[in-house]
Order: structure tokens, then C-alpha cells, then sequence
């Protein structure tokens, strides 16, 4: 009977990684950033659309021709 509590223990916490992972990825997903890296090692995150969006056409353009 212990046994069988520790596997259920164990399993709930393995779904529960899961399902934390998977909702991270989903939320970084939705929305397009920019990170912009400075010589002096500060950086700087882009996310709301009129800051980011002229780095944003930049990157797209430059994956286009990468791809």
C-alpha cells in the first residue's frame, strides 16, 4: 500500500512539471519579442508591439532570407 502512494505521489508530480512546462511554452509562444544585447552585457527585452515592431520586420526579413 506505501508503494502505491509513493507512485501516485510520484506521478502526480511528473504530470504537474508537465502541464507547467507545456503552459510556459504555449504562453511565450503567443507573443513575438526582441531581444536586444548591448556590448556592455545589459539587455534589453522588446515585447510591447509599437517599441518591438521595427526590430521585428528587421528579424523577419533576415529569417526569410536565412530560410
Amino acid at each position: 500500500m506505501r508503494s502505491r502512494n509513493v507512485l501516485t505521489g510520484m506521478l502526480l508530480g511528473a504530470g504537474s512539471v508537465a502541464g507547467t512546462l507545456l503552459f510556459r511554452r504555449r504562453l511565450a509562444r503567443q507573443r513575438e519579442r526582441v531581444d536586444v544585447y548591448f556590448g556592455d552585457g545589459s539587455m534589453v527585452s522588446l515585447t510591447k508591439p509599437g517599441d518591438a515592431e521595427p526590430l521585428l520586420r528587421r528579424a523577419r526579413h533576415i529569417l526569410e532570407l536565412a530560410g
